[in-house]
């Protein structure tokens, strides 16, 4: 034990002198996007026969784009991907026995139909740069963007984190905030947010050069036929993440095309979502109680 007496600390005043008062609040939220993520999503077994599978098809594989929200026009700007629209009932059914959960912690409500999905690969320099997913879907404010990573063990390249931006509410606005979280690309793992959350994929390497060791996705966005309004009014004060949600659509108001775009621009084609499976379906456990 310590030779000196204990005595109890006074407490100080910080008073004007040292913190001048304000005539009125100043500071802006920062929210972060609601986010989930879950491990061992299809297992080893299915993960490595998808794995293999898109190594399989190198050749079919073309240069992911993006599409100017102003223009229209389509380019390869702000993204060095490569990518392959897929469909898969079998990824889908998955998807669907986890979205009422997904929508659960995430405090979403709005009802999902549709699925859209491709296959992404990214090597040496693979990147994309800050954006929403307001070019995938008609109601940015209500879908749903899901990223499940595949990899090669041990992990043939480096970097590829997904950052998913937080949103700064400011002056009746919003905009996305300079504070970021970092997603690992770890395999068999998937990861659902808002498709109007700025996000962007970080520089990856990829020493070997082979396309096998590269960064693979399967990227989906889920969406609906309803729209935000309807489900912001439907959401009660209780329903805690949701509330963010038109936030984020405003934020992502100048990256959604101005007009309808009848086609993806990277050549993915919807197919309807399946009912959950009752038996199958995900849900959270229930909390052990303390005695």
């Amino acid at each position: 034990m310590s030779g000196y007496a204990m005595e109890s600390a006074t407490p100080a005043e910080i008073g004007t002198q040292a913190l001048p008062p304000s005539d009125q609040w100043s500071t802006a939220p920062v929210v972060p996007a609601p986010v989930c993520r879950f491990e061992n999503f299809l297992g080893a077994e299915r993960a490595g026969t998808l794995l293999s599978y898109a190594i399989s098809r190198e050749a079919d594989f073309s240069a992911g784009t993006v599409l100017d929200p102003l223009s229209g026009q389509i380019s390869h700007k702000g993204r060095s991907s490569l990518v392959l629209p897929v469909t898969s009932t079998v990824f889908s059914a998955h998807l669907a026995d986890c979205l009422p959960l997904v929508q659960e912690i995430l405090g979403h409500r709005a009802a999902l139909t549709q699925t859209l999905t491709v296959l992404t690969s990214h090597g040496e320099g693979g990147h994309y740069g800050i954006h929403t997913d307001a070019s995938r879907v008609h109601d940015v404010g209500t879908a749903l963007s899901a990223v499940y990573y595949l990899h090669r063990r041990p992990r043939g390249f480096g970097g590829g984190q997904l950052r998913l931006y937080d949103t700064l509410l400011a002056d009746g606005g919003a905009r996305p905030a300079e504070s970021y979280r970092t997603i690992e690309p770890e395999h068999d793992t998937i990861v659902f947010f808002p498709a109007g959350a700025f996000h962007e994929v970080v520089p990856s390497t990829c020493p070997s050069g082979h396309f096998a060791d590269h960064r693979f996705t399967l990227t989906t966005w889920i969406s609906g036929t309803g729209s935000a309004a309807a489900a912001s009014a439907s959401a009660s004060a209780s329903d805690g993440p949701f509330r963010i949600w038109p936030w984020l659509a405003h934020a992502a108001e100048r990256t959604r095309p101005l007009a309808d775009v009848d086609h993806d621009h990277d050549g993915a084609s919807p197919i309807a979502l399946p009912a959950a499976d009752p038996a199958t379906r995900l849900a959270l456990p229930a909390p052990r109680r303390t005695t």
